[in-house]
């Protein structure tokens, strides 16, 4: 096997574990903040081990390797607590669709704070991911819906991708170093946040939400990040950009098979439309034609 089907094959496998993640969060019947405390508890010595094992630890760690990791880390941190809040109030599918609006965030971030140009073809797919906002907040939930808030679970998933964003936008700041490492800073960063908070003193009773959050640390942290990492360094851009829509696919399915969550005929538009600018933006589609020059040019 090459590194590049490798790579294909690394970067599938963590978009399908991705794509799961909403099921177990509502399994575990925790609170999301415990989730994600126990989240990064059980995942840190997964990512620590993997550190360790590639000698990571040693001749990368500075002070601002440490600082602008731990930044990135508080984000990430409220990226998760928002995301996993947003699934039981506006379900799983429609918390993914909105939380794929990161790469627009993103691109206005950069366009802000680092100087990046904003194109017209930029703007043609910020349109239509914001129409297919639109259509999503003005759909009905569907018959198997059981959510408490669903106009609440929408800006809580449009916070977590703010907040990914944010969290990518200093992760460029870190460029060369080892990713593996900037995440078992990140998953520490969220021990330490939310120990104060976690509801320790009342521990999960059942085998069921132990095997939810057990499965969160190991699997959806420390082995997704593992193969996620993996795959980034064997594919193209272009290739890891494409697969990565296959965690808002597998999520949907999920959401279908294991809550029977069935989409309105607006919000699966809306869906439609916020993933088909979200690959255009990714994968740097053009909605123009280029203007050939001529021959004797």
């Amino acid at each position: 096997m090459n590194g590049k089907t490798r790579g294909s094959v690394e970067m599938t496998a963590a978009m399908m574990i991705s794509g799961t993640i909403g099921w177990f969060v509502l399994y575990s019947g925790q609170p999301a903040m415990d989730v994600v405390f126990w989240r990064c508890a059980i995942g840190a010595p997964v990512l620590l081990a993997v550190c360790a094992a590639l000698g990571l630890l040693h001749g990368h760690l500075t002070p601002r390797l440490l600082g602008l990791a731990a930044l990135g880390g508080v984000a990430i941190v409220l990226n998760w607590l928002l995301l996993f809040a947003a699934y039981p109030r506006a379900s799983i599918s429609i918390a993914t669709a909105v939380y794929n609006t990161q790469p627009f965030i993103l691109v206005g971030l950069g366009a802000l704070f680092l100087g990046e140009r904003l194109t017209a073809t930029k703007l043609a797919w910020l349109g239509l991911a914001f129409a297919g906002m639109l259509l999503i907040v003005q759909a009905k939930p569907g018959a198997g819906y059981v959510g408490s808030d669903y106009l609440g679970g929408i800006l809580l998933a449009l916070g977590a991708a703010f907040f990914y964003a944010l969290a990518a936008l200093v992760a460029k700041k870190l460029k060369g170093t080892p990713p593996h490492l900037i995440a078992l800073i990140q998953v520490c960063v969220g021990i330490l946040m939310l120990a104060p908070f976690a509801n320790l003193a009342l521990l999960p009773t059942s085998a069921a939400s132990w095997g939810a959050l057990v499965t969160l640390g190991v699997v959806h942290t420390g082995l997704m990040y593992i193969l996620l990492y993996g795959a980034i360094q064997k594919l193209p851009t272009h290739l890891t950009g494409a697969l990565s829509f296959i965690y808002p696919v597998v999520a949907i399915l999920v959401d279908y098979l294991a809550f029977g969550h069935q989409l309105q005929a607006l919000q699966l538009l809306g869906i439609g439309a916020i993933l088909l600018a979200a690959a255009g933006m990714t994968l740097g589609w053009s909605l123009w034609k280029k203007a050939e020059l001529p021959a004797n040019a």
